[in-house]
């Protein structure tokens, strides 16, 4: 059974399911920003990880879902692009603390809080109240089945 790593499932709340990858929403509501996992197991012969859930690496998944990535990620994009003002999308795939395969998926525009540098590390973060988030996760899965048709 697909395991979501602790901290991703701590800082997260989840939009939806692709056929590959859950989509996740960062509770920060001062940078849009999903976070794609894919639902894969995957054995790792590194000790130091080889207990985390999940794939660790990119190249671990079978080329067609590497391919199935690669659309789920354009599809997040297009999603973010239409809901919010983005002079920059943002794509990363680092997982330097939290080795599960996930790709990072933000928007990033002129005046956000770490503009033109990266935004990994900066603070404060800003979760969403309540009501945000639920308006927020309503909007992205509106945006996300109008862009799957």
């Amino acid at each position: 059974m697909f395991k979501l790593h602790p901290r991703l499932a701590a800082d997260t709340s989840q939009v939806l399911k692709l056929e590959l990858c859950r989509v996740l929403l960062m509770n920060d509501r001062a940078v849009p920003w999903l976070i794609l996992v894919p639902e894969r197991h995957g054995v790792s012969e590194q000790p130091s990880v080889s207990e985390q859930p999940g794939l660790v690496e990119m190249h671990h998944l079978p080329p067609g879902e590497r391919a199935l990535l690669m659309e789920e990620i354009a599809l997040a994009s297009s999603a973010l692009e239409a809901l919010h003002p983005t002079a920059k999308l943002n794509v990363g795939a680092l997982g330097n603390m939290v080795p599960q395969l996930h790709v990072h998926v933000i928007a990033r525009f002129p005046g956000d809080r770490a503009w033109p540098g990266p935004i990994w590390g900066t603070g404060p973060v800003e979760p969403y109240p309540p009501e945000e988030l639920e308006r927020t996760l309503e909007r992205l899965r509106a945006e996300f089945a109008e862009s799957r048709g």
